[in-house]
């Protein structure tokens, strides 16, 4: 095996522009789990507002997990939680005036939504999947990248 330097991207000749990024994902259920995960009656508590905090923590900690993710300087973090036939979207949009990307960030804020979501939805038994975790939207880079929203 070859003795290789490998470590994070040196970003530091690059202009700081504001990066923008958004990820999807989806807690797949049966329809009376979803509802009462959007009402909050669970053993656990309240669903979305948990799931909320958490995305915002993952995401102000990817760098964290990531060990090639830059600490970044988040402006902000939006999480919106949207109900679909058999599923309950989860979107992330994260925002930054940095040298590199949020992409992770939203990527890690989204997942993190959508597995606390199971964590406490569980408990109504195993028939619950998270599914279809991707980018959106990316700007503020070398490229811009978007997509329309899949559906389940």
């Amino acid at each position: 095996m070859s003795e290789k330097l490998t470590g994070m991207v040196d970003v530091s000749a690059k202009e700081r522009t504001t990066r923008v990024a958004e990820a999807e994902v989806r807690v797949l259920a049966p329809p009376e789990l979803l509802d009462r995960v959007e009402k909050g009656d669970t053993p656990k508590g309240e669903v979305i507002p948990v799931a909320r905090a958490a995305a915002l923590m993952a995401a102000k900690s990817t760098h964290l997990v990531f060990p090639h993710c830059h600490p970044l300087d988040l402006s902000c973090v939006e999480l919106s939680f949207e109900r679909e036939p058999g599923a309950l979207r989860v979107v992330s949009r994260v925002t930054a005036l940095e040298r590199t990307g949020v992409e992770m960030e939203a990527l890690y804020a989204a997942s993190v939504a959508a597995l606390t979501i199971y964590d406490m939805a569980k408990f109504a038994g195993l028939q619950i999947r998270v599914d279809g975790l991707g980018l959106i939207l990316k700007r503020g880079g070398k490229s811009d990248f978007a997509r329309s929203a899949s559906r389940p």
